[in-house]
């Protein structure tokens, strides 16, 4: 049973949102943050990452950073930039991109679902970042950015949703990307009743982005209820801000993989090596009877008709100047020396593990691994995770950079995150990206 409840959000003043919301602190590199904060004075982002309003040698966990961030918020709330709802209530956050719509219920969520796995996660979190949205949180009394919830769809939810968005939006504008964000409120008591009461009928919620944050919420939440050893569970510091989605309105992009070397292989190498873990195709998708291949000896490889003939390059007929994008499960995209191919893992390689399963985990244990010396893709400075708003494009030009192996991955699926998280297991790191990215300053949630 999830305890979702309403809250009075303090929210920008009517007219301000386009100009406050921003995209999550997270999304930007250091010098990215403080160029956009001096275009753009006004952004959430100010606040986000404070030390964009500081002298830029600061250290970014510099607690004057922290203090920073609270004060702007403050300031912000007294010159009435924010403003703060009357009553608790619920609102409905639409983002659509690309012709495709995601409406989500914009509400707060249990600390003590969080510890007792009715809001599952599916990553583990580092230190580091956590204590940084720790202190942010703690240092604001708030929580700015929401937490990007999931669950399995349900009818009475669904008919509020339904019936709200029937009505003028309370406000609606156009973010980067030419992403438009419209935002309802819920405030009809009866209605406000119906979610709450559909939601504590639901037994399982599953993050799908912003585990960080999500951790950091929890553990202020903790530390508030230390200082406060009479809290009776209603204060708002219990509770965290979220957006919850149906999955059925979700879409998950791919995440792809740039190796920037070849670990001392030749890009020859490389292929004879892969090959033994998966099938090397172009894009007619017919395997090629590779150097080292399992297939290289089977009585079905016709080598006269493939091109293979002695001291010929068995992949020529793989190749491909163009993309080849993975259209299943299974297959992978890679760019090497300019050119592309698609690999198709071999059966004997494939899991119906929900961890050992995933694309992303094969690729990591069989290929990254052990070929290509990627230990510990958490740590290795030689690997970059590329989100796949960025295109080929960027997996080209940054493989061609380093002389190194691009991999487009097929994305995850919804499906196979629930089997992740409802197994107790955690994925690998970086295995999903969704788009768009919640707004930061949309909503806050005063603690």
């Amino acid at each position: 049973m999830a305890d979702i409840r309403p809250f009075a959000a303090c929210r920008p003043a009517p007219g301000l949102e386009a100009e406050i919301a921003a995209l999550p602190y997270d999304v930007y590199s250091r010098a990215e943050a403080r160029a956009y904060v001096a275009d753009h004075p006004g952004s959430f982002l100010a606040i986000d990452r404070a030390e964009t309003t500081l002298p830029q040698d600061i250290d970014i966990y510099d607690e004057r950073v922290y203090r920073r961030a609270g004060e702007l918020l403050q300031d912000w709330i007294t010159r009435a930039r924010f403003v703060q709802d009357g009553m608790p209530c619920y609102y409905l956050y639409a983002q659509t991109m690309g012709g495709r719509t995601q409406t989500g219920i914009v509400a707060c969520a249990s600390i003590d679902d969080y510890d007792n796995n009715v809001i599952k996660k599916h990553e583990n979190t580092r230190a580091d970042k956590e204590q940084d949205r720790i202190c942010h949180v703690d240092a604001c009394s708030a929580q700015t950015g929401p937490i990007f919830l999931c669950y399995r769809p349900d009818p009475v939810i669904e008919k509020i949703v339904r019936k709200t968005k029937a009505s003028k939006p309370v406000c609606d504008f156009l973010s980067e990307g030419e992403v438009r964000n419209q935002v309802w409120i819920i405030s009809d008591p009866d209605d406000c009743a119906a979610v709450r009461t559909a939601f504590a009928g639901i037994d399982s919620i599953y993050i799908a982005d912003g585990h960080h944050r999500c951790a950091s919420a929890v553990r202020v939440g903790k530390l508030r209820r230390q200082k406060n050893p009479d809290y009776t569970g209603e204060e708002e510091f219990n509770y965290f801000l979220s957006v919850l989605f149906p999955e059925n309105e979700l879409s998950i992009m791919d995440y792809n993989r740039v190796v920037h070397d070849l670990n001392g292989l030749t890009p020859e190498n490389l292929l004879d090596q892969i090959s033994k873990i998966c099938e090397i195709t172009g894009p007619d998708k017919n395997p090629v009877a590779a150097s080292g291949s399992p297939d290289a000896d089977s009585p079905n490889t016709d080598s006269s008709n493939k091109g293979t003939e002695a001291g010929s390059d068995p992949y020529t007929q793989c190749r491909s100047a163009s993309p080849i994008f993975p259209s299943e499960k299974g297959e992978i995209g890679m760019y090497l020396a300019e050119n592309w191919y698609l690999l198709r893992i071999r059966p004997q390689y494939r899991s119906q593990d929900p961890v050992a399963g995933l694309d992303v985990s094969i690729l990591q244990d069989r290929i990254l691994a052990p070929i290509l010396g990627i230990g510990d893709p958490k740590t290795d400075t030689r690997i970059d995770f590329v989100g796949g708003i960025r295109g080929t494009e960027e997996l080209q030009k940054r493989a061609d950079a380093y002389h190194g192996v691009s991999f487009l991955m097929y994305p995850t699926s919804i499906g196979e995150l629930f089997a992740v998280a409802d197994a107790g297991r955690l994925m690998p790191p970086k295995s999903t990206w969704f788009e768009p990215k919640l707004l930061s300053g949309l909503f806050i949630h005063l603690i």
